[in-house]
């Protein structure tokens, strides 16, 4: 069965879960999940995780994300990008030194009120279905960390490209959002493209049509553990190796405390794992059963 991690270029007008119900297909696998939502307007890397590697998506959602978005100064939407309905226009007058001077306080760490077109969920109902409904309710604000945002080109008179690089749960749309507010004149996303998802980056990526038309789709797929490639490798004997398959901790002494990558004899990624006071200890493991 196919293991590993499939980095797609994902088109405009899909949904996430739309490219994984097709991967299932071509695959021939039930167990696929992605590592960061897009909306059905973003384009651009949405890391996939094919059968035992699906273990790694909670670590993989965690990471920093980078996205090239598209601003729209002087218009305002309800759903904070140009798919929404327009609710306020403003003339426009702003230079990129201008836009550049107003992005320092989005900067670093910062407080952001999800959007109501978001699936989050408040008092057990989902934002969007009650903005359907045309109603609007108080959201906490949410910490993100804007670890960099620079303006790369202005397109038109009102529209202009950002890059920002930013931690998970970040709005970009609303990014956008509020950069409008601050500069007065309103502001909404017109396009978003991810970059740089989990570590990976679009030079690593795959457009989906050319998945779905390649002979052997699993020869695209990346072994799990170069996802974790940041962690040292342990590679153990067979008596060590049997009981990490049977879920048991064990002294390991002379090594140093940390997470690691753990391999059996033959060289199979089994674990991702971490040695504290001398005892390993198994954090996920990958091996098929």
């Amino acid at each position: 069965m196919p293991n590993g991690i499939l980095i797609i270029d994902k088109p405009q007008d899909w949904t996430s879960m739309d490219v994984c119900a097709k991967l299932r297909r071509v695959l021939g696998e039930r167990r696929i999940g992605h590592a960061g939502t897009l909306d059905p307007m973003a384009t651009g890397v949405l890391p996939v995780f094919v059968g035992r590697a699906t273990r790694a998506v909670e670590f993989a959602s965690e990471g920093e994300k980078e996205y090239l978005a598209g601003l729209r100064l002087g218009q305002v939407t309800d759903t904070q990008d140009t798919t929404g309905t327009v609710l306020e226009t403003h003339p426009v007058d702003v230079t990129p030194e201008a836009l550049e001077a107003a992005l320092e306080p989005f900067r670093g760490d910062i407080q952001q009120i999800p959007p109501m077109y978001s699936a989050i969920k408040i008092q057990g109902k989902k934002l969007y279905e009650l903005a359907r409904k045309g109603r609007e309710v108080e959201r906490p604000p949410r910490n993100i960390t804007i670890h960099s945002l620079t303006v790369e080109e202005q397109v038109s008179g009102t529209d202009f490209l950002l890059r920002a690089r930013c931690s998970k749960g970040t709005y970009v749309r609303t990014l956008c959002h509020d950069i409008g507010r601050a500069l007065g004149c309103g502001g909404t996303m017109f396009s978003l493209r991810r970059t740089m998802a989990a570590g990976f980056t679009l030079a690593q990526s795959h457009p989906l049509p050319e998945v779905l038309e390649h002979p052997d789709p699993a020869s695209l797929l990346i072994p799990v553990d170069a996802y974790f490639s940041g962690r040292p490798e342990l590679r153990l004997r067979p008596e060590a190796e049997k009981k990490v398959r049977n879920g048991v901790s064990f002294p390991l002494p002379g090594t140093e405390d940390g997470e690691y990558r753990v391999y059996g004899a033959t060289g199979e990624f089994l674990s991702l794992s971490r040695v504290e006071r001398g005892t390993l200890r198994t954090i996920k493991s990958f091996f098929e059963v």
